[in-house]
């Protein structure tokens, strides 16, 4: 679960970003932009990133808000699951990212994986679907639902560095990653 702070900052900013969208009078636009500068103020207070920083990201952000989507595939070649390095801190991951606009979720973790790994794939069934606000994750301003696929008959086509087949046990969701090793893929 998020800390209660963090609830509030994505829900403040909603509020202020969907206000923002529909509000005509100069006065409610006003107090909404003023809703967005608390949310970035909490936020600021509870985090190692300056109020400016987080202000312009909250302005940034236009129209109705909903949560953001994030796709993950599973890749299964016998014993083994594909996993790759993300780059924001040099963790293993099942490869993934966000769902583009135009995109179906089938089709976003498609191209994720392809582009994190260089394997063509073909989604096989949904898996499951969390609200990352309820699994423990490190604090983000937006609220995302994560979606997980089952993905297989791949091919390699140009192979991107950072990524690799780690072995895993049927009977736990433990993996081992040389040194490295996944709890809970489905977090």
């Amino acid at each position: 679960m998020n800390p209660a702070w963090l609830d509030w900052i994505q829900r403040l900013q909603a509020i202020a970003q969907t206000g923002l969208t529909y509000a005509a009078d100069p006065y409610d636009v006003e107090r909404y932009e003023q809703l967005r500068e608390i949310a970035a103020e909490i936020a600021a207070a509870h985090s190692d990133t300056e109020f400016e920083r987080i202000s312009g990201l909250f302005a940034d952000q236009a129209g109705y808000a909903t949560p953001k989507v994030d796709v993950r595939g599973a890749v299964f070649r016998d014993d083994m699951i594909l996993l790759v390095k993300e780059r924001s801190d040099g963790g293993w991951t099942l490869p993934g990212g966000w769902a583009d606009v135009g995109d179906s979720p089938g089709d976003a973790v498609v191209r994720e994986i392809a582009e994190e790994s260089g394997y063509q794939t073909r989604v096989v069934k949904l898996l499951a679907l969390y609200d990352r606000n309820k699994h423990g994750h490190p604090p983000y301003p937006f609220h995302a639902y994560k979606i997980f696929f089952l993905v297989y008959d791949w091919e390699a086509t140009n192979i991107v560095p950072y990524h690799n087949f780690c072995r895993f046990r049927n009977s736990s969701i433990h993996v081992n990653c040389d040194k490295w090793t996944v709890h809970n893929l489905f977090s």
